[in-house]
This record gives structure tokens, sequence and C-alpha cells, in this order.
């Protein structure tokens, strides 16, 4: 089990913490983050347009003689979205886990702890071997609607990202 706990403050999204451990099922993640929304995505989700999230891991093996072992890559999206009609906050993990808020603040709960993630099966790392993991959470601006894309480039409110953490994980001999 790997635990890191650097604060690294980047625009709107603060990495605190990250745990990546070994557990019967595979590899699994563990992140916290400090999320503040800006006001134009409050604002934003407040009309009704959803915000989509990427939480992204990379898992890799340095080599020196050639690029570095890359054995785990994957992302998690998060979407978020606002029901005027029903005043109801829903979030939803990549298209599969649906939950609804009635408070902004369970919402941001959701965003700052996105909960234990099964990122591989097990043996997908090689045993008694270092690896360098790098974790990154951020605004997914690809995934907004293509007018509010365009006012994006050119305003620091939409831009959100812890920017990439890595830390070392040993994995157990054989």
């Amino acid at each position: 089990m790997a635990t890191v706990m650097p604060a690294l403050a980047a625009d709107g999204i603060e990495f605190i913490d990250a745990t990546f451990e070994t557990t019967d099922e595979g590899y699994s993640l563990s992140t916290n983050y400090s999320v503040d929304l800006t006001h134009a995505l409050e604002d934003a989700l407040s009309r009704g347009i959803p915000l989509h999230f990427k939480l992204q891991l990379e898992v890799s093996r340095p080599r020196w003689y050639w690029l570095d072992d890359v054995a785990i890559k994957t992302s998690r999206n998060i979407r978020v979205s606002y029901n005027v009609l029903t005043r109801q906050y829903r979030a939803s993990i990549d298209g599969n886990l649906y939950r609804s808020f009635s408070r902004f603040d369970d919402l941001l709960a959701l965003l700052r702890h996105p909960g234990r993630w099964l990122v591989a099966e097990p043996g997908a790392l090689k045993p008694d071997a270092s690896y360098t993991v790098a974790v990154q959470f951020s605004l997914d601006v690809s995934q907004l609607p293509k007018l509010i894309q365009v006012n994006a480039l050119g305003s620091g409110d939409w831009r959100m990202s812890s920017g990439w953490t890595r830390f070392n994980y040993k994995t157990e001999p054989k």
C-alpha cells in the first residue's frame, strides 16, 4: 500500500492525498481533493449545464534502456448536473452509478472524495517491482457544449485541474 499526502495547489482543485493498494479484487485507488467551483462553473451548473470531471491514473515502471513501461492507464468520468425543475443535483460515475443530492455541498463531497476505484485486475503489476503512480483530477472542457468550449478557451474560470501528482509504489514479492 502506498499513501501520499503532499498538498499541491492548482487551478480550483487541490490534491490532498491518495492511497494505491493491492486488494483481493486487484489494485485500487482512493483519492481526496479540495474542490471549489468557480462562480462561472456554479452558474453554469445552476442553469442546467452538466459538468464532466476526469480522474486519470497512470502506473508505470521506469526502464533505463527505453521508455517507461506503462502497466495501467485508465480514467474515470464523473458527470454532475442540476435539474432546475426538481431542484436536485445528480452525479454519475462512468455512466453507471447515479446519485442524487438536494444540497450543493453534498455534490461537492462526492467530487472531493470520489471513493475507492478498482483500477486493475490481480497480477497486472509484476511482483517485487517499483512503480510510479500518477494521478490527476480535472474538469473535462471537451465535454462542454461547443459554444461554452469557445468561451472556456479564453477564460481561466473554466480551467480546473489538480495537475499531475506522482508517488512511488512497491509491489510485494511472490
